[in-house]
């Protein structure tokens, strides 16, 4: 059970027990309850999810194959049902007006053999579902604290807790967010690059069944993407520039639902109730290694990407699968957990997934940006190729939802379809 008194405070020096996770977020929590379900003793360091900030977070998160499985096998998606919803087939339209447009493209799910991609699931129940999971953990500890700074050498990780407290570890995971203390402490360097764009989100309710149809218009700008929820709302995703941005969340609510209705057209029908509308400037973050001393990132810790094609959790998610694959056979062999030999192979196994994600999401949004001809003529004539050529279409598919080599044992499929949407739906 999770410790529910005090803490081991005071000043006097608490003892983890082998790997402590430090962030409280999505990855953060996944992370905790992959390292647990391993049977690697585990402490959480952060604050409590703010149950009121849950309750405004606009966002969802579209999850695969992979990361269904292991929300799956952490317990998560009991306390989802009738909260996901199937994605069976991804719509991509050319809405930039340039010269050479692509054409309309619908990939779909049974065309791969499987029910749907993926599901859809809002980000304030998803949290609550881990958190509850979390609890109900007899191999992880919950210390609602901060960390105020982090001291590494060859012996273990120390760390500075927000009420004076001082905690050892011999693996830190990284799951603080693009702004990671933990990094930081690492010395690990980033890549930061901005784009001239603002994202806005929120969902919305619609007159035409999504059918589990998950729209992605591409634009001058930016993408408009509407993804399924479940009933008749959807959930959007709207890249603009920090001006128009700023002008359609001044609107009301009448007003924006007419702006939205203009861009969506036929696809949604009439536009109904909104729920609450949020923005974020778009920038991207790339760690320079995955880990240092005694510390492995995950989730944004380690690469933030602009909201294309619903890499960045499911990116996270890999990342906390490994980590905690090999913090797992290192116990198992009497290793350390955060022995220079585990966080190398770490790096391995996470550079060439965490690299291509990076370098596609990032050549798509440019692509999209760059108002030249050559772009638009190099962009249709791949999205022709996926219409048109079958096996190409099918592993173009596949990619999205998988990297290609071996999955961590939390992700490999529950059943005979990788998606496996009946047992989770």
């Amino acid at each position: 059970m999770q410790d529910s008194g005090k803490p081991e405070t005071g000043g006097e020096a608490a003892l983890l027990r082998g790997v402590a996770v430090v962030g409280g977020g999505l990855a953060g929590l996944v992370a905790a309850l992959a390292l647990a379900a391993r049977d690697v003793p585990v402490t959480l360091i952060a604050p409590r999810p703010d149950q009121s900030a849950m309750a405004r977070d606009t966002r969802s998160t579209a999850l695969f194959g992979p990361s269904l499985a292991m929300l799956a096998r952490l317990g998560a998606t009991a306390h989802l049902v009738g909260k996901m919803e199937g994605l069976r087939a991804l719509r991509l339209v050319d809405d930039t007006g340039g010269l050479f447009r692509a054409p309309e493209i619908l990939f779909e799910a049974r065309e791969i053999g499987e029910t749907a991609f993926g599901f859809n699931i809002e980000n304030g129940p998803l949290i609550a579902a881990l958190t509850a999971e979390v609890d109900a953990s007899s191999r992880v500890r919950w210390l609602p604290l901060a960390v105020e700074s982090l001291a590494l050498d060859t012996e273990g990780a120390v760390l500075e807790l927000s009420d004076g407290a001082i905690a050892t570890a011999r693996l830190v995971v990284a799951a603080d967010g693009a702004q990671s203390r933990c990094r930081l402490a690492a010395g690990i360097a980033t890549s930061r690059w901005d784009y001239p764009q603002v994202a806005i989100a929120c969902r919305f309710a619609h007159e035409r069944p999504h059918q589990g149809i998950s729209t992605e218009l591409h634009r001058r700008v930016g993408p408009l993407t509407a993804v399924p929820l479940a009933g008749a709302w959807s959930s959007l995703v709207w890249v603009e520039t920090a001006p128009e941005a700023e002008r359609l969340m001044a609107l009301d609510d009448s007003a924006f639902a007419v702006e939205l209705g203009r861009h969506l057209g036929d696809i949604a029908g009439a536009i109904g109730a909104l729920g609450p509308r949020a923005s974020f400037p778009i920038a991207g973050v790339a760690a320079e290694r995955m880990a240092g001393a005694r510390v492995a990132l995950v989730g944004e810790a380690a690469h933030k990407l602009p909201p294309i094609g619903a890499q960045g959790l499911n990116l996270g998610l890999r990342d906390a699968a490994w980590i905690a694959d090999l913090a797992a056979d290192a116990l198992a062999r009497g290793s350390d957990p955060g022995g220079d030999d585990v966080l190398m192979a770490y790096e391995r196994a996470r550079r060439p997934d965490v690299d291509s994600r990076v370098a596609l999401v990032d050549a798509l949004n440019r692509s999209l940006l760059a108002d030249l001809l050559p772009f638009d003529v190099a962009r249709g004539a791949g999205l022709a190729a996926l219409k048109a050529i079958g096996p190409v279409r099918r592993l173009f598919m596949r990619e999205g939802m998988r990297p290609a080599g071996p999955l961590p044992s939390l992700m490999r499929p529950l059943c005979a379809t990788e998606a496996c949407g009946s047992a989770l739906a």
